[in-house]
């Protein structure tokens, strides 16, 4: 086992084993000995089917061997979110109402990737239903960041970003609603990408016409993202909103001069309150965008209504979702996804109403403030890591948050909008903290935005400090 093998890039990963310099089971027994050293400490691989991975691999060796078509993931393990549903594989959503749960099918971002040749190592650790941005349950407790073990990795896919930030795997998926895949991978100096909603498909889906959840790829750098995102991406006929456009587009070249590009500059986004490590961290990227030949100016589009049309339709999702789960197993869930539920049944036809039409609005002021800039530039959280034994902010510069997830108003005001978004390191705080900035693209305008962040991460090259040896 050798840091050359668990830390290369998936894209160089895949090619030295469709060229034969690697094997499938080289590959998989680095991985499963860095795992072995590392999970321990962060918590973040919680189900490991170790066995299974390696017997997985010295099969797709075989098939490689016999001369068989290979997938563009082919060898490369992966793990999956815990609220993604992978048969024969324990899936617990991060609750004790399914602590026991081995589902008979897979989600089909987990089938995707299967059938492009990676290889299932595990589950990756969530906060339970995956509400909030702090990776903790009762049923595996919390995940660390493997920067500094005395704080959070952020949420709600939090496992899969520690997992790919200390090597465990090659790239790891996740959800999000209000930040899920982008929090944690600002948290933990990774690539996390919100999808444009349909761009990956959700199937199953308890409500097929859900617009806040979306599936998504991270990995550790925007190439790497783009090759997964290629695999999960793509119509399925099963989903009403699926995106008719095949997914391969996304292995198009990611290099594109961008000299000229217009950007909306928002470290405070408005007037948020938004801690003075993350402001300093972004505002020092302004240089980065202008040197790269962009046209670069303050402006923050009118976002208001975004707090209160979220929050609804968050809560109609919970009861949605969730409602009857909670009446199954009273006293069971913790007490912020109780909190969501009781939200959502307090909701009116009218107030729904409201929120639709309000989200009409709102989708109508950002299309037109994105047909002046080709791309929103602001902070992924408005606070670096904080301690691990704290589930969540309650204040931010002074300013009182209202609930559990009012400090991440930076991510789910951009959920509100449905544009899609990516997280890309950017910058560590004096004592070590990784900060990402969130670059939102155009409306179902992901190829350019990837092509943006590629830019910006060949210029920063800060995605490449991995975490010291923990």
């Amino acid at each position: 086992m050798t840091q050359d093998i668990f830390y290369m890039s998936a894209t160089a990963m895949a090619y030295a084993i469709r060229e034969g310099q690697l094997s499938a089971r080289d590959v998989m027994q680095a991985h499963l000995g860095r795992i072995e050293q590392v999970n321990p400490k962060v918590n973040a691989i919680v189900t490991l089917h170790a066995e299974q991975a390696l017997a997985a691999a010295a099969a797709a060796d075989e098939a490689q061997a016999q001369g068989k078509p290979l997938g563009p993931l082919h060898g490369l393990p992966v793990a999956h979110k815990d609220l993604l549903p992978t048969r024969g594989m324990r899936t617990t959503y991060g609750s004790k109402v399914h602590e026991h749960n081995v589902p008979k099918y897979s989600a089909l971002i987990v089938e995707r990737q299967q059938q492009a040749g990676a290889i299932s190592i595990g589950k990756t650790n969530t906060p339970e239903f995956g509400a909030g941005s702090q990776t903790f349950n009762a049923v595996f407790g919390a995940t660390r960041n493997p920067y500094d073990l005395s704080k959070t990795c952020g949420g709600s896919s939090g496992g899969s970003a520690v997992a790919l930030a200390t090597g465990m795997v090659a790239l790891a998926d996740g959800t999000d609603m209000g930040g899920s895949l982008r929090c944690p991978a600002n948290f933990c100096n990774i690539v996390g990408l919100r999808p444009s909603v349909g761009r990956v498909p959700q199937v199953p889906a308890l409500d097929g016409w859900d617009t806040l959840s979306v599936s998504g790829p991270m990995a550790r750098s925007v190439e790497d993202l783009a090759l997964y995102l290629s695999v999960i991406a793509g119509p399925d006929a099963r989903d009403p909103l699926a995106i008719a456009e095949d997914g391969a587009r996304f292995r198009a070249s990611l290099k594109q001069d961008m000299k000229g590009a217009r950007i909306a500059f928002a470290p405070t986004m408005g007037g948020l309150p938004v801690d003075k490590r993350v402001v300093a961290a972004i505002e020092v990227q302004r240089r980065v965008f202008e040197d790269l030949g962009c046209v670069v100016e303050d402006a923050w589009p009118d976002m208001r209504d975004a707090h209160d049309i979220f929050m609804t339709l968050r809560a109609y999702a919970f009861e949605s979702g969730l409602g009857a789960v909670m009446d199954q197993h009273p006293g069971v869930l913790k007490d912020t996804v109780v909190w969501n539920i009781e939200e959502g049944r307090k909701l009116s036809a009218s107030k729904l109403a409201r929120a639709s039409k309000l989200r009409t609005a709102l989708f109508k002021r950002m299309h037109e403030f994105m047909q002046r800039f080709d791309f929103l530039v602001l902070p992924v959280n408005q606070v670096p890591p904080f301690p691990i034994d704290q589930p969540y902010v309650t204040e931010i510069d002074g300013v009182t948050m209202e609930s559990y997830i009012d400090w991440m108003r930076s991510c789910y005001l951009i959920t509100a909008t449905g544009h899609p978004a990516l997280s890309v390191p950017c910058a560590f705080t004096e004592d070590g903290l990784p900060v990402g900035l969130q670059i939102v693209g155009r409306h179902q305008g992901e190829m350019a935005l990837l092509r943006m962040g590629y830019a910006f991460e060949q210029a920063t090259g800060v995605g490449l400090r991995r975490p010291a040896d923990i």
